[in-house]
């Protein structure tokens, strides 16, 4: 079959590539960026496109020509994409989609999509269902439960981010935040399968793990697969949790946010029974899968990292602010003895003085937005370079400074590199 793969360059759209790919499928992928997907998947072809904006049905029509079947894999669990990403991109695809003859469109929702969970994300999810529904397609359904694989993404590269913390995991105070997870070659076995097996059309199925968890069941699994020893669990108590995610909300970066919490405490166990019933195959266990594939150097490293990564962009950003505040509120001291020592007009050396605090303001921004690092790190990289060297050759003496006035350049160069190497997540 010609399949066209949407969300094809995140976490599970690859894995549904690769599956498809191996069943002999010819796979057109859809992702924002498809430079390295083309090197990843030579055998697939790629569309670069920005769903988001693809709401109208024109957007479709060309690209869907000779097209059998479609996965939906697109997701975004905030921001304002939300609704176009799950709900217009959609309908729009579906008319199109019928007009050209799709056969069958295959979507992964997610078992929070339920009347009773308010979150944006999960009522924007229900709304696609019923899009996909009303579309007059032939479709099916897949809500999975908590996905993972060797490699982690969202959800699971926070449990392990949870799971390595020294001395103490916090969790939410309470019971029943519950999860069957699912390999993610399973799902993309599931959704392979719904591609092709008339018994799976019209179907709304739950893909889920053999074996339910509490959180803390997790947790503990994954610490001993990392090699961290046995877990201590601290209860947080729901309204710093909650105040913990409104921050991520707000920075747009934070590992916690609002959503991920409030989906966590709905629930996102299923029946993993009924599930392997429909589907026609059993599931691999969460505990099969993670002694197939000891944890290693890399998984801790990252485990490591999960809260690190944003601390460093933080620590960055801060160090750009404070350094433009200190030029605007301490630095004409400064300013005169480098106009003097470069032979600088006095004016002239102010106004550098201004500038420079200014750009070093640009500079933080440009950390906090810039989510993949490539920009940051090489601007950054350029202005600690050209304040070193120009300094250098101006007041060579502060390489002497027992504060470390220059010396400190040094590591804060090596936290520029660490920053560029893991700022991107995807």
């Amino acid at each position: 079959m010609r399949i066209l793969v949407l969300g094809a360059g995140g976490f599970i759209g690859r894995h549904v590539v690769a599956r498809l790919l191996a069943d002999g499928h010819a796979v057109t992928g859809v992702a924002r960026s498809t430079g390295a997907l083309e090197q990843a998947f030579p055998d697939a072809r790629w569309l670069a496109m920005d769903l988001g904006k693809a709401v109208r049905g024109e957007d479709w029509a060309d690209r869907l020509q000779g097209i059998d079947a479609v996965v939906n894999c697109a997701g975004v669990l905030r921001g304002a994409d939300m609704d176009p990403v799950h709900v217009a991109m959609p309908r729009a695809l579906h008319a199109a989609a019928k007009v050209a003859g799709v056969k069958r469109v295959v979507l992964l929702s997610a078992i929070s999509a339920r009347p009773e969970v308010r979150t944006d994300y999960a009522q924007s999810k229900l709304a696609g269902e019923a899009a996909l529904r009303e579309s007059g397609l032939e479709w099916t359904i897949l809500r999975p439960s908590l996905v993972y694989a060797e490699g982690s993404y969202g959800g699971t590269s926070l449990l392990r981010g949870l799971a390595a913390l020294p001395w103490a995991v916090p969790v939410p105070a309470g019971q029943g935040h519950g999860f069957s997870p699912l390999h993610a070659a399973d799902l993309a076995e599931a959704a392979a399968r719904a591609c092709t097996d008339p018994a799976m059309a019209g179907q709304v199925l739950e893909p889920c793990g053999p074996r339910d968890y509490e959180l803390r069941d997790l947790l503990g699994l994954y610490r001993e697969w990392l090699g961290f020893g046995p877990a201590r669990f601290l209860a947080v108590p729901l309204p710093l949790m909650r105040l913990l995610g409104r921050v991520g909300d707000l920075t747009g970066s934070g590992p916690v946010s609002t959503n991920s919490l409030e989906q966590l405490l709905a629930g996102n166990a299923g029946d993993g029974a009924a599930f392997a019933k429909s589907a026609g195959f059993a599931p691999r266990s969460l505990e099969s899968a993670l002694r197939d594939h000891p944890a290693q150097v890399q998984d801790r490293w990252h485990a490591r990292l999960f809260f690190l990564a944003p601390a460093v962009r933080w620590v960055l950003a801060l160090l750009w602010f404070a350094s433009a505040l200190a030029g605007f509120l301490h630095g004409a001291e400064w300013t005169r003895q480098f106009g003097q020592a470069a032979g600088l007009p006095q004016p002239l050396a102010e106004l550098a003085r201004i500038a420079t605090s200014a750009l070093d303001i640009g500079v933080g921004l440009l950390v906090l937005l810039d989510r993949r690092g490539r920009w940051a790190t090489m601007v950054q990289l350029a202005m600690v370079l050209g304040y070193t060297v120009v300094l250098s050759w101006a007041l060579p003496q502060l390489w002497a400074d027992p504060l470390g006035a220059m010396l400190k350049n040094l590591p804060v160069l090596v936290l520029i590199l660490v920053h560029g190497a893991i700022a991107d997540s995807r």
